[in-house]
């Protein structure tokens, strides 16, 4: 009998504090014990921890070569069956450590390819999810502002990449009760035993 492999899971902890205090560390740190739980198999990116250069021009973005840093991160995102990206919402979008770091990941090559057609994405068949932190209600930022930061990486990078489905969970009032980041942690830990 055939035994299945394991899901493999790419936790992407995109805060750029590497302050432990930070919630969204916890978060992550949550995701993988239920990862590890499930008997999953589980990597990490940490970004607080990452120095890699910003690309300033379409040379180096087409034809530049990605720095040790972004070639283990692209080993870590392509040996992963889903993609989990933590981050917190900065002057409403993501923080920009994180955007430089996705430029440098998603090179062509790598997540995209030019094709007769357009764009081509070739990292398909795995899945994400985002899990963002704010500190205003996340219905607000859903409703009211239409939660366009997630939209924009969902669309603009995952799904052109290839990456599929996209699910969310936007967590706001972070800076709430005990009570409730526990609960949030026991979610992200459901999350993870399921891989999803």
């Amino acid at each position: 009998m055939a035994t299945q492999a394991k899901r493999r899971i790419a936790i992407i902890d995109g805060h750029p504090d590497p302050d432990r205090a930070r919630f969204v560390h916890a978060l992550a740190d949550a995701y993988a014990d239920g990862a590890l739980i499930g008997r999953l198999e589980v990597r990490r990116i940490e970004l607080a921890g990452m120095d890699f250069p910003l690309i300033r021009s379409r040379t180096e973005w087409t034809d530049g070569k990605p720095v040790p840093e972004i070639a283990e991160a692209q080993a870590t995102i392509a040996w992963a069956d889903h993609l989990v990206i933590l981050y917190p919402l900065w002057l409403g979008d993501v923080p920009a450590l994180l955007k430089g770091f996705l430029e440098q990941v998603a090179r062509p090559g790598f997540a995209i390819a030019e094709g007769p057609r357009g764009p081509r994405g070739l990292l398909k068949g795995k899945s994400a999810r985002l899990v963002v932190t704010m500190g205003m209600p996340a219905f607000f930022y859903r409703f009211y502002f239409g939660a366009h930061s997630v939209k924009s990486l969902e669309r603009n990078i995952l799904k052109l990449a290839g990456i599929r489905p996209v699910a969310q969970t936007l967590i706001g009032g972070v800076e709430g009760s005990a009570e409730q980041r526990e609960e949030w942690l026991a979610e992200m830990l459901d999350l993870g035993s399921r891989g999803a």
